[in-house]
C-alpha cells in the first residue's frame, strides 16, 4: 500500500489540534487511533532497482530510494517498536526550496523549521524529541518541562514537602545569578539558536542517509537527476546503479558521482575524444535529521534530534545549557568515544565568539561536566553575579568578566571572604594583586564604593552673589574663595563672620573672624581647609521683624504691613488706596508705643498718640509733614462725626403716593413720613396700621436669650416652653395707633423712624378671622355690636380642648389682647375689624425630668399636708 501525503499529514496533525483537556480524557483512544492510521500509512519499499533501469519512471511508481523493510517498520532501522510520546506534536512543513523527510514510526512527532530546508523529526522509544520552541523529550520518554508532562502525572496528587519546595526556590535562586543562565532560559527568546537552513551548502558537510542530492547536468548533454541517500548510504541514478556516498563530504560525493556518470556521459571529462563539454553541479536538497544525546549536568538532558545542519550551540540552547552545578567553560562534544571538541560558553557570552561550535553529526554526544571553581562577585561591579573560575585565572579576569568597576567603585582594594578547612578568612586584595591574585571555588568578592566624601570641597554660605561648594585646590585661601563667589554683599555683615571646620577626629569646631579687618589687610588671610563651611551672615538676617499697620477710614487697610525705612504718614496713606469720603481727616492718630517705660510707676505712660491734619490731596502742614513712622506704629483713620450714609424708609399700602422716602432729619417721625407719603386715602384703614422694623440681635445675645428659655423651661413644672428658632436679622410687627399720631403729631405715640422701618397702611377692612381650637375655622363678616363669643358661635363653637381662658385677639396693627378672668368669669377681648381670634389648644407636651421630679414632689407634699390636716381635726374632735 503506498504512504500518501494525505494521509500522512493527518495522521500529523491530529495530535497538534487535539487539546490538552481532551488527551487526559481519552489518550488511550487517541493513541489507538494514531496507531491504526500510521499503520494504515506505513510504506512496504521497492528493493533496489538495478543498474539497468529506465532512466524514466513511469507515473504513480515510486522511486526505488530506500531498501524493504516490513510493515511497521522504518526502513533502516531496527524492529525495536517506536512509540510516539504522548505532548508531541506535528507542523505543517513550510514553504522553501529543502526539507528533509525524517524516519517515522507509531506516533511520529515532525518539528519544522523557519526557513528554505525544513525538517521532520524522528521520535522513538528511548529517544529525545525536540520541537521548534526547545521543548524537549527526555530519554525516559517524558517531557522534560512540566507543560508537556502528561496530565495523569501532574493530576497524581502527589504534593512536594515544604522543604522540597524550599529546596526547588533555593535551586532557582542560584541558577538566576548564574552569569549566562538567562541567556539559555529566557523565555522571551523562544526561537534564538536555530540552525539557518537556507544557506548554500557548506563545504566539508557529510552526506548521510535521507539526505536529498540534486544532480544537474549541463552543456553538451542536459539531465537532471533528484536522488535520496538510503538506509545503507547508496543513491541510485538509473543507468549507472548504486552509488554510495554516505560519511562523504559533499565535494568527495561530487568526485565520485562525477566519475561514475562520465562513463555515460563522455564529455564530463577531457580525453581522447576532445576538450569535456558538459558540466555537472551536485546541490544539497531535503537535508536529513540527526540524534545528537545530550548527558551531564544540563537542565535537560537527552536526547535531540535536530537538523544535520546544526552546530553545538544550537543542541545547548535546546537543552537549556548548564545546570547549577553544570559548567559553562568546559562543554564537550565527543563523537566516536573521543572529544572532538570543547566549548567556553564564556567566550560567547562575553565577546560573540564561537570558539569550537562545530557541525554536529548523527549520535554525537554534548556532555556538561561539573564546575571546578564558582566565585561570587557584588558591590560596585557592572555585574553582579555568580562566575565560572577556571585554574589559576586571577581577579583581572573576574572583573572582566563582571564588566568592570562601576564609576563609584573604590578601586585601590577588594575584599574576598574565603573558605578554609575549619572557619572563613578575609583577604585584602590590593590593585597591584589583581593580576596576580588567584580566586577559589567559593570566594565572595565585594568591590566597594567611595566613600560620601569630598577630599577637596569648601563651602561659602550667606551674604554672597553666588553661594555654593568651590574646590579647594583653587581656592585655597578666604579671600580667593569670596572672590570665586564674586564678593559679599551690600548687607553682609563683615564684623563676624563664622567658619564650621570639621577636625580630624570628626568633631566641628567654630572659627570666629573679622572679616572687615582681614578685606582691608589689618589680619592675615585665612588658610581654609578640606569641608570648611564659611558663612557670612546678613545684617537683615539679625535684625527684628518690624511691621506697621493702618485701619479705619481707608480705602483699603492694613492689618500688618512689613516696615520700610523712611517711610512716612503719607507714604502710608497711600499705600492704603487713601482716605474715605467718610474719613475724619483733621483727626488721624499715630499710636506709637514707648521704649522707656517706667516699671515701677502705676501710672506709667506706655504709648504715645500723635495727631495730624490730613487734606485730600495727602499734604500735611509744614509743621508736621514727613513725620516718619517707627517700627509697630499703628495708624487710625476715624470716621467724621458729621457723615452720615443716607438711609430710607417705606410706606406701603393706603397713602397717595406709597414708596421708599430717606430719612432727612434725625428726629423724623411717622407723622413726616405721611405727609411726604401725601397723605391716607378715602380708604385707609387707620386703626389697622402697621410698623414693621428689622431688629439686629447679636451673637451674644442670642446664645443668652436661648440659654434663658432652656432654663423657664427646665423650672416650669406644669408647662412646655418651645424653642423657636432665631436669627440675628429678624422683623418685627409694632403696634401704634396712626390715629393718634395723626390727631397730635410729635406726641409719645408718633416714633422716630429708624433706618429701613417699614410703615404698612392696610385697606379698610370688613372681616374677622377664628382659627385655632374651634369646631369650623372661618372668616366672618365683621359686624358692629357682635362680641368675641359670636364670632366662635359663627365658627362652630369651642371644643373639648380648647383652652378658653388662653384665648386672644391680635388686632390688623400687630397688637394682642387677651383674655382676663375674673372670680368664676371670663373677660373676652373685644374685636375690630380686620382681627383673628385665636383659641389655643389645651397641650400637656412630654415633662422633663426636673418637672417630673417637682410635680411629683408637689403632690406628695399636699398629700401628706391633707392626711396631717385630717389627722389633726380627729385628735381635736376627741
Amino acid at each position: 500500500m503506498q504512504k500518501t501525503p494525505h494521509l500522512h499529514s493527518f495522521s500529523s496533525n491530529f495530535f497538534a489540534y487535539s487539546s490538552m483537556r481532551f488527551f487526559r480524557k481519552s489518550i488511550l483512544g487517541v493513541l489507538l487511533v494514531s496507531t491504526g492510521i500510521n499503520a494504515a500509512a506505513q510504506v512496504i519499499q521497492a528493493p533496489s532497482a538495478p543498474t539497468s533501469a529506465p532512466a524514466t519512471l513511469p507515473a504513480g511508481v515510486p522511486r526505488p530510494t530506500q531498501s524493504q523493510a516490513p510493515a511497521g517498520q522504518v526502513p533502516g532501522q531496527t524492529n525495536a517498536p517506536r512509540t510516539q510520546q504522548p505532548g508531541t506534536t506535528t507542523t505543517p512543513q513550510q514553504q522553501g526550496t529543502r526539507s528533509q523527510n525524517g524516519q517515522t514510526g507509531q506516533g511520529t512527532g515532525n518539528t519544522t523549521q523557519q526557513g528554505g530546508r525544513t525538517q521532520a523529526g524522528q521520535t522513538g522509544q528511548g529517544t529525545g524529541t525536540t520541537n521548534q520552541q526547545g521543548q524537549t523529550t527526555g530519554a525516559d520518554g517524558k517531557s522534560a518541562n512540566a507543560a508537556d508532562q502528561p496530565l495523569e502525572e501532574l493530576d497524581s496528587g502527589q504534593e512536594k514537602t515544604e522543604q522540597e519546595l524550599l529546596r526547588e526556590r533555593e535551586l532557582a535562586a542560584q541558577r538566576r545569578k548564574l552569569f549566562g543562565y538567562q541567556l539559555f532560559n529566557d523565555p522571551a527568546n523562544g526561537g534564538a539558536f536555530q540552525p539557518n537552513v537556507n544557506i548554500a551548502t557548506p563545504k566539508g558537510y557529510v552526506v548521510g542517509p535521507n539526505d536529498e542530492l540534486n544532480i544537474n547536468i549541463y552543456g553538451f548533454s542536459e539531465a537532471t537527476y533528484p536522488t535520496t541517500v538510503n538506509p545503507d548510504g547508496f543513491i541510485y541514478i538509473p543507468r549507472v546503479g548504486p552509488i554510495h556516498v554516505s560519511g562523504l563530504t559533499i565535494e568527495q560525493a561530487k568526485t565520485r558521482i562525477q566519475d561514475r556518470l562520465a562513463k555515460i556521459y563522455v564529455g564530463l571529462k577531457s580525453g581522447p575524444y576532445g576538450a569535456a563539454n558538459t558540466y555537472m553541479v551536485i546541490t544539497l536538497g531535503d537535508i536529513r535529521s540527526i540524534r545528537v544525546t545530550v548527558t551531564g549536568e544540563a537542565i535537560r538532558p537527552g536526547t535531540f534530534t535536530v537538523s544535520s545542519l546544526s552546530t553545538a550551540m544550537n543542541v545547548i540552547y535546546q537543552a537549556g545549557g548548564p545546570s547549577e552545578i553544570g559548567s559553562f567553560r568546559n562543554v564537550q562534544v565527543i563523537r566516536s568515544n573521543r572529544v572532538v571538541a570543547s566549548i567556553d560558553l564564556y567566550d560567547f557570552l562575553t565577546t560573540g565568539i564561537q570558539r569550537n561550535d562545530i557541525r554536529l553529526q548523527d549520535n554525537d554526544n554534548i556532555r556538561f561536566t561539573t564546575f571546578k571553581s564558582h566565585v561570587e562577585i557584588n558591590g560596585a561591579t557592572r555585574r553582579n553575579n555568580i562566575f565560572e573560575m577556571l585554574p589559576g585565572e586571577p581577579m583581572s579576569r573576574l572583573l572582566e568578566l563582571a564588566g568592570g568597576f562601576t564609576s563609584n567603585a573604590y578601586k585601590a582594594r577588594i575584599k574576598v571572604t574565603r573558605f578554609t578547612n575549619r572557619e572563613l578568612k578575609v583577604i585584602d586584595v590590593l590593585q597591584a594583586d589583581f593580576p596576580t591574585f588567584a580566586t577559589e571555588d567559593g570566594d565572595q568578592v565585594v568591590v566597594e564604593s567611595v566613600l560620601a566624601r569630598y577630599e577637596n570641597q569648601v563651602g561659602i554660605q550667606g551674604a554672597v552673589f553666588r553661594p555654593g561648594v568651590y574646590s579647594l585646590d583653587q581656592n585655597k585661601t578666604l579671600k580667593q574663595l569670596i572672590t570665586s563667589a564674586e564678593g559679599i554683599k551690600g548687607e553682609a555683615f563683615t564684623g563676624r563672620i563664622q567658619i564650621v571646620r570639621t577636625r580630624e577626629d570628626m568633631a566641628i569646631e567654630n572659627i570666629s573672624l573679622n572679616l572687615a579687618d582681614i578685606l582691608n589687610g589689618k589680619a592675615p588671610d585665612i588658610e581654609l581647609k578640606r569641608e570648611d563651611q564659611v558663612i557670612i551672615p546678613s545684617r537683615f538676617d539679625m535684625a527684628e521683624f518690624a511691621e506697621i499697620s493702618i485701619v479705619g477710614e481707608v480705602i483699603t487697610p492694613i492689618p500688618a504691613t512689613p516696615y520700610v525705612s523712611n517711610m512716612t504718614l503719607e507714604d502710608l496713606i497711600l499705600r492704603a488706596g487713601g482716605l474715605k469720603e467718610s474719613a475724619a481727616a483733621a483727626q488721624i492718630e499715630v499710636v506709637r508705643r514707648k521704649k522707656d517705660v517706667d516699671v515701677t510707676s502705676k501710672s506709667a505712660q506706655v504709648s504715645e498718640i500723635y495727631r495730624f491734619n490730613v487734606d485730600r490731596d495727602l499734604s500735611i502742614k509744614a509743621t508736621d509733614s514727613k513725620f516718619a513712622l517707627f517700627p509697630y506704629d499703628q495708624v487710625i483713620v476715624r470716621r467724621s462725626p458729621n457723615y452720615q450714609e443716607q438711609t430710607f424708609v417705606n410706606v406701603d399700602g393706603e397713602v397717595l403716593i406709597p414708596g421708599e422716602y430717606p430719612i432727612i432729619t434725625k428726629d423724623q417721625r411717622i407723622s413726616d413720613l405721611v405727609k411726604m407719603a401725601g397723605g391716607l386715602s378715602p380708604y385707609a384703614y387707620v386703626e389697622g396700621a402697621t410698623l414693621v422694623r428689622t431688629i439686629q440681635i447679636s451673637e451674644a445675645e442670642m446664645k443668652m436669650r436661648q440659654q434663658t428659655i432652656t432654663e423657664l423651661a427646665d423650672d416650669s413644672p406644669k408647662a412646655v416652653v418651645k424653642q423657636d428658632a432665631t436669627s440675628q436679622d429678624t422683623q418685627q410687627l409694632i403696634g401704634i395707633s396712626l390715629r393718634k399720631i395723626i390727631n397730635n403729631p410729635g406726641s409719645s405715640e408718633d416714633m422716630i423712624l429708624q433706618e429701613g422701618d417699614i410703615l404698612r397702611i392696610p385697606k379698610q377692612l370688613e372681616t374677622v378671622r377664628v382659627s385655632g381650637e374651634v369646631l369650623l375655622p372661618t372668616t366672618a363678616k365683621f359686624r358692629k355690636g357682635q362680641s368675641f363669643q359670636d364670632y366662635i358661635s359663627q365658627a362652630g363653637g369651642f371644643t373639648s380642648r380648647s383652652a378658653r381662658k388662653r384665648a386672644y385677639v391680635v388686632y390688623a396693627n400687630g397688637s394682642a389682647d387677651r383674655t382676663r378672668r375674673f372670680a368664676f368669669f371670663n373677660i373676652y377681648p373685644r374685636v375690630e375689624p380686620g382681627s383673628e381670634v385665636i383659641v389655643p389648644q389645651q397641650t400637656r407636651g412630654e415633662l422633663t425630668p426636673l418637672q417630673v421630679i417637682q410635680s411629683t414632689t408637689g403632690i406628695a407634699g399636699s398629700i401628706i399636708g391633707l392626711v396631717t390636716t385630717l389627722v389633726a381635726l380627729r385628735a381635736l374632735a376627741r
